[in-house]
């Protein structure tokens, strides 16, 4: 009997693993939302979310979990973007540290906002954790647009995140 039920686990386990690296979510269509959030860590997201601002998918951007260093004028120079568009519409968060302070440090900057969408920019192979995050953070009737930046992630990351996936799907709930 233990050991059925052991091997049913390790099927799901496995079949969960399958999914989640093959499921991989995509970029967004070019719906607007009102605004704009990127999560740093990986490459390609910064530049993804300037330029939807820059094309006017958003009226504004934080970029969350910025280096407290990092200056506007330096990241519109770093990203080849105008110093006015930053100036004018560019958020740099420096609170978060993980992807659980990314959601609350992006819930409080939807609020402050009044906003009721937000397009979510990070890789691929994190948006789950991250948009779970995320929709745990806001307030019911916010919309998240999940936005992945495309990447080739090998097989050890996939297997670390899909861990830390289902932790935090399984911790949550539980206050943890």
């Amino acid at each position: 009997m233990i050991a059925r039920l052991f091997a049913a686990g390790l099927l799901v386990w496995m079949l969960g693993f399958a999914w989640f690296a093959i499921a991989i979510p995509g970029p967004a269509d070019d719906r607007v939302t009102d605004g704009i959030v990127v999560l740093t860590g990986g490459p390609g997201r910064v530049q993804r979310g300037l330029v939807l601002l820059e094309k006017g998918k958003a009226r504004r951007l934080l970029v969350s979990g910025t280096d407290r260093r990092v200056r506007p004028r330096e990241l519109a120079a770093v990203y080849g973007v105008s110093g006015k568009l930053v100036d004018c519409c560019v958020d740099l968060g420096n609170d978060a540290v993980d992807t659980r302070s990314n959601a609350q440090e992006t819930a409080a900057w939807v609020d402050r906002h009044g906003y009721k969408s937000v397009r979510l920019v990070t890789t691929d192979w994190h948006m789950r954790r991250a948009r779970f995050e995320l929709s745990r953070e806001l307030p019911p009737g916010v919309t998240i647009l999940a936005d992945s930046v495309v990447s080739e992630p090998g097989l050890g990351a996939l297997f670390e995140e899909y861990h830390k996936y289902l932790l935090r799907r399984l911790a949550a709930p539980l206050g943890i």
